[in-house]
């Protein structure tokens, strides 16, 4: 119980309300700009969390990612640009409804969704989360590199688009984490004798480069207009909301459920969320040939499904130290520079933590209601904001804030060489959360893999000694050897299907 009220203390205080106040707007502006996604919200909101205690940090983390991945759905129902990668599942559904002079009922139905889907995912992370940080406990580092290319090999198997491509970002990740000292030898690697490169690359920078400078650059490569809105909208808000729900509470219950199960899987992130509850759905509806026409049932699946997600991928995040999406490998990187490790620990520390970060969720939830609705009323301010005085704006943030880290120039150069790299990787539909996560994820293979080689003496069936070492190595191999057998299963239909 004391553990509970420090928790309550170390929310319920005048800086982090106002951090969580802050951050929700700067969440819901930076979503409501098209172009403008959570991700890149949160890479250059990461610089400000360096002057902020533990909790206010991850609140302001927290917060903005779950109020741009809603605000995204704004531009996207008015001028059929998803604001977020999260929000293009149902865009096509959102802005048929505000051809029909529905906008702000479509918006309506998006928030309350919204709002269910993080906290259902919130109270899956209380429910789930101490039980595995139990189990966790018991790992070793044979648990700890087959959890670590689980979660490299998941970023590959679920990545939209071509497996090839998601391999060769991963491998671009993996590259970026080996520069630095060799942890056996201390032999400096890939450093092209620049010291500040010797404790390997800064996380940060490479985060800004890879989504907000990304981001810029697209922009300014891109030399089509703006849409104009041309939509009247005198609908209420939530005037038809309790009918929907009530109709179709199966959908966000279904919604919330597959968002927060696909956020727990590393490199799969709310984007892929929506997609696939957005499908789910559409194969279980009685209406299905509704779809694409502004069928609300989309809409709450989809939308039930991507803020859920959030919360589910902190699963892996808090209690293996695994990030599930993007962001929270930022919140990871953010967590060992208060010198915090995520990880079991971080239930059994005794400070209220934990809890503390639980509530955070919850008031970030709740808090989208009020500051959502006035965002809804307030949407075409947001749309109409010229994109050519906010992209410099961003453009000195991304510099600031990569220079603040350690106030070193080979930062600010880190940034750029990885912006543009990223913009050619993103121009050629490369897939950005393999690179991540090769770049969280590359350090903990290889120091778990030397760490048990050294302590077996070389002896590699010790992977697959300790039965949750062995059960996560066959997990991996059955993963990798999938598209065979999926192969060889539709072979082998095919071939008695012929027969008769």
């Amino acid at each position: 119980m004391d553990i509970l009220m420090n928790g309550v203390g170390l929310v319920l205080n005048f800086e982090t309300l106002l951090v969580i106040l802050a951050a929700s707007l700067f969440g819901i502006f930076v979503g409501a700009v098209p172009g403008l996604t959570a991700t890149m919200a949160v890479a250059l909101l990461v610089p400000l969390t360096f002057y902020m205690d533990t909790i206010p940090a991850i609140a302001a983390i927290v917060t903005t990612s779950a109020m741009a991945i809603f605000a995204g759905d704004i531009p996207g129902t008015y001028l059929n640009i998803p604001g977020t990668p999260a929000s293009a599942a149902y865009v096509g559904e959102s802005y048929a409804l505000a051809k029909k002079g529905r906008a702000r009922e479509a918006l309506g139905i998006n928030l309350v969704c919204s709002v269910f889907g993080g906290i259902f995912g919130t109270i899956v992370l209380i429910v789930v989360a101490q039980s595995l940080a139990e189990v966790a406990l018991q790992f070793s580092a044979f648990e700890y590199f087959w959890l670590a290319v689980l979660g490299l090999s998941c970023s590959i198997f679920i990545s939209v688009g071509s497996r090839t491509k998601a391999f060769l970002s991963l491998l671009f990740g993996i590259l970026l984490s080996t520069v630095g000292l060799d942890m056996m030898s201390g032999a400096p690697r890939f450093t092209f004798g620049v010291p500040d490169l010797m404790a390997g690359i800064n996380f940060i920078p490479v985060m800004i480069g890879m989504f907000a400078l990304n981001e810029l650059m697209s922009y300014y490569a891109s030399k089509s207009e703006k849409k104009t809105i041309s939509i009247v909208d005198n609908d209420s808000v939530f005037h038809n909301v309790p009918g929907h729900i009530k109709r179709y509470w199966r959908n966000m219950i279904r919604g919330s459920s597959i968002g927060t199960l696909i956020g727990a899987l590393p490199g799969a992130g709310a984007d892929i969320a929506a997609w696939i509850s957005y499908g789910v759905g559409k194969g279980r509806s009685k209406e299905s040939a509704k779809y694409g026409t502004g069928n609300i049932e989309g809409i709450m699946d989809a939308s039930s499904a991507n803020n859920s997600g959030i919360s589910g991928a902190w699963v892996p995040a808090l209690v293996f130290g695994i990030p599930g999406d993007s962001i929270t490998a930022i919140v990871i990187g953010v967590l060992y520079m208060k010198g915090m490790n995520p990880g079991p620990t971080i239930f059994m520390d005794g400070s209220g933590l934990i809890y503390a970060l639980f509530m955070v969720f919850i008031l970030a939830n709740l808090m989208m209601l009020p500051i959502g609705y006035m965002a809804i009323r307030l949407s075409k301010f947001f749309i109409l904001t010229p994109s050519r005085v906010l992209m410099p704006i961003i453009l000195c943030f991304c510099i600031v804030g990569a220079f603040a880290i350690n106030n070193s120039v080979v930062d600010i150069w880190l940034m750029l060489i990885v912006g543009l790299v990223a913009y050619v990787l993103a121009v050629n539909d490369f897939p950005m959360a393999p690179a991540i996560l090769g770049l969280v994820l590359g350090s903990v293979v290889e120091n778990n893999f030397m760490s048990a080689m050294l302590r077996t003496g070389g002896d590699l069936t010790s992977f697959f000694a300790r039965p949750i070492s062995a059960g996560l190595g066959i997990a991996v191999i059955l993963l990798w050897c999938s598209p065979l057998l999926i192969k060889a299963y539709r072979y082998q239909q095919h071939k008695s299907g012929s027969v008769y």
